[in-house]
């Protein structure tokens, strides 16, 4: 049975300030975990949500998340109180507009500017 210092309770700040959670999760949750988590609870009513794990970025204590991590590895002993809820910061990657996708597939023209005196 896992302990209460195992167990962090989190919620997730939109960047509309209006708060996912909060929630509790065990140490050992994966970031990657809690995106989902976030995907799956994003306010219907909200419009530019993410569609797909790889959309959200979780910032917690200034610093991006890597998926790969856990819980217990992100803790920051200066910003966590224990018994405390944990707020982490989302960021939606917005999708690309149709006007940035035809500059991304065009090629690229040289155009050289150099001067020679």
């Amino acid at each position: 049975m896992a302990s209460v210092q195992d167990q962090l309770e989190i919620k997730f700040r939109l960047i509309d300030g209006s708060d996912i959670g909060p929630k509790t999760f065990p140490a050992a949750t994966s970031v990657a975990t809690l995106k989902e988590s976030v995907v799956a609870q994003w306010p219907k009513e909200k419009e530019n949500g993410p569609r797909t794990v790889k959309d959200v970025k979780l910032i917690s204590a200034g610093k991006i998340l890597e998926n790969n991590k856990t819980l217990g590895e992100c803790q920051s002993p200066l910003c966590d109180v224990p018994g405390g809820v944990t707020t982490m910061h989302v960021v939606v990657q917005p999708p690309p507009l149709e006007k940035e996708k035809k500059i991304i597939k065009e090629p690229k023209q040289n155009k050289c500017v150099c001067v020679i005196l």
